[in-house]
């Protein structure tokens, strides 16, 4: 890979877009409309359209682990659009250092995301939901890690 330098500002966008879009829409889910009193209703009729209908004690559950495998996914794919703008930024690194810098970004996304939801009436910050997020962020790179080691293994050496 070429070094950084005469990189066009289209490269620049494209490398670091994903990421500002992953932001955005956490910032759009990090608000009132986004709270379990808001998302119970919506998530439960699809659910039902799916699996058949399901009682109100089985429901609080149900929805409880949608809502955290939503935390875990989402933030495990802003873990992976942090890794590759930053693979794409910093050819000179290697996997664990840009991985090191995406996972530092998702947990300050996170942060702030928590942070923010102590201020809305219907939500709540939690630091338990940063630290899934952050292992969504860091199972997602190892998933991408697996797949370059065993798929394209020497794309993984020193691109300086």
């Amino acid at each position: 890979m070429s070094n950084s330098r005469g990189r066009g500002l289209g490269f620049w966008i494209g490398a670091w877009c994903p990421v500002a879009a992953g932001i955005a829409i956490i910032a759009m889910e990090s608000t009132r409309f986004f709270g379990a009193d808001k998302t119970s209703g919506p998530l439960r009729w699809v659910f039902q359209a799916i699996f058949g209908p399901v009682g109100d004690s089985s429901w609080v559950s149900i929805h409880h682990y949608i809502r955290k495998s939503g935390h875990f996914l989402g933030y495990g794919a802003l873990g992976l659009a942090w890794l590759r703008a930053w693979w794409l930024s910093l050819p000179r690194y290697r996997f664990l250092f840009d991985a090191e810098l995406a996972l530092a970004g998702t947990a300050l996304v996170a942060s702030w995301d928590e942070w923010h939801q102590t201020f809305l009436p219907n939500r709540t910050g939690s630091p338990w939901d940063v630290l899934l997020d952050c292992c969504g962020a860091l199972s997602m790179q190892w998933v991408a890690f697996l797949y370059l080691r065993l798929r394209r293994p020497a794309i993984l050496h020193d691109r300086s």
